[in-house]
Formats: C-alpha cells, sequence, structure tokens
C-alpha cells in the first residue's frame, strides 16, 4: 500500500494520474552552476505545462526532494531524463502509483529553498534543515502533508504557477548563510577571489 494516500485532499478527480516523489543530492556540477535551481525550473516549468505534469522541487542542505504527478507515461519518461542529469546523484525513488487527485494541480513546477526561516509550519521546520535520506516512512508523509499546506495557502494569495525566484547560488544570499554547502559555496568564492587578487599583485610588483 502507498505511503503517500491522497485521502485528504480535496482537488478534483482525475483519471490515469500517477506520483512520482524521489530524492537525490546535488554534485559538484550542480553547486558549481550560480543558476542551477533557476535553470531546471525554468525547463521543466516549460516542458511540464506541454505534459501537463505538475508539482513541486524543494532543495536543502544539498539534497533535493521532488513530487510531480501526471501520466504514467509521462512521469517515466520524466524519471529517465533525471537519471541522465548530472547535477545531482544517488536518485532514490520514493513513490511511484497512480492517484485519484493532483495535489499541485496549479503548479507545473514551484522551485523552493528550503531554509527555516522561511516556513512558519512547525512540521515542516522539525524536518529541516532537509536531510531526506534519514528519514521514516512517516517523516516523508509529514513532509509531502506540509507542502501541500503550502501550496494551499499560496492558491489562496493567488500565487499560481508563477516562475521560480531568482536564486543566486541556489538561495544563498550574504545574510542568509545556512548549511554546509551554503557555507561552502561562499567560503570557495571568497578564496577564488583571493587567489585572483595576488596574483594581481604578484604581476604588477614584477613592473616595479
Amino acid at each position: 500500500m502507498s505511503t503517500f494516500t491522497d485521502t485528504d485532499i480535496t482537488n478534483s478527480e482525475v483519471v490515469d494520474v500517477y506520483q512520482f516523489i524521489y530524492i537525490s543530492r546535488i554534485t559538484s556540477t550542480g553547486l558549481s552552476g550560480a543558476s542551477t535551481l533557476n535553470d531546471i525550473a525554468e525547463t521543466s516549468i516549460k516542458n511540464n505545462t506541454i505534459n501537463n505534469i505538475t508539482g513541486i522541487l524543494c532543495y536543502g542542505n544539498g539534497y533535493f526532494f521532488q513530487y510531480v504527478e501526471g501520466t504514467e507515461q509521462a512521469l517515466t519518461n520524466l524519471k529517465n531524463q533525471l537519471l541522465m542529469d548530472d547535477r545531482h546523484k544517488d536518485l532514490q525513488m520514493l513513490e511511484f502509483s497512480e492517484i485519484k487527485t493532483r495535489r499541485f494541480e496549479n503548479w507545473s513546477l514551484r522551485s523552493i529553498v528550503l531554509e527555516q526561516w522561511l516556513f512558519k509550519d512547525p512540521n515542516l521546520k522539525a524536518l529541516l534543515p532537509l536531510k531526506p535520506y534519514s528519514w521514516n516512512a512517516e517523516d516523508s508523509k509529514v513532509f509531502l502533508d506540509s507542502l501541500q499546506h503550502y501550496y494551499d495557502s499560496q492558491v489562496k494569495v493567488e500565487e499560481v504557477d508563477m516562475q521560480p525566484i531568482k536564486y543566486n547560488a541556489l538561495g544563498i544570499t550574504l545574510s542568509k548563510v545556512v548549511g554546509q554547502h551554503q557555507a561552502f559555496f561562499l567560503i570557495q568564492t571568497v578564496l577564488g577571489t583571493l587567489i585572483v587578487l595576488a596574483l594581481l599583485w604578484f604581476m604588477l610588483a614584477d613592473k616595479f
């Protein structure tokens, strides 16, 4: 029996709709791209609209959690594409099963960076920073239900299928650096700047 039931979902019923839920780890390739999340989201929004796929993509602490819904064939094709994407690794499928209704029918893909200061839901905060490989089945269900509540609150204020926020280096800002991967990226940027400055100093020093 599926862990991720849709008993409490009130959206209109659809036929032949499946859910695909997976987690994965970001790779060095993904981390090195300053607009990785934006690139993923923008491409996915275009493709998902064509294929009638809806869902949400979450990133935090070096991990991805994605929930998408659509026809079995559309999600199978998506899964095969994801397995070839070098921006993440260790893809672990949590669920691929038929459902009665969509959870996120107004989002072809909403992308969010998961940090504790973004959410008020205590159930969601308790699962942050994101460490999905250590979750049990109940943790995964609680997390997905919390995302459902977030979706419901956004729909009420007409936050429907909008383009993703332009995250710089996966949501990193100088005032909100949290998590080892965000800190790592910032440190690498600072070190790189210092190296460039040192090289310039040596080049200029030779001329005097």
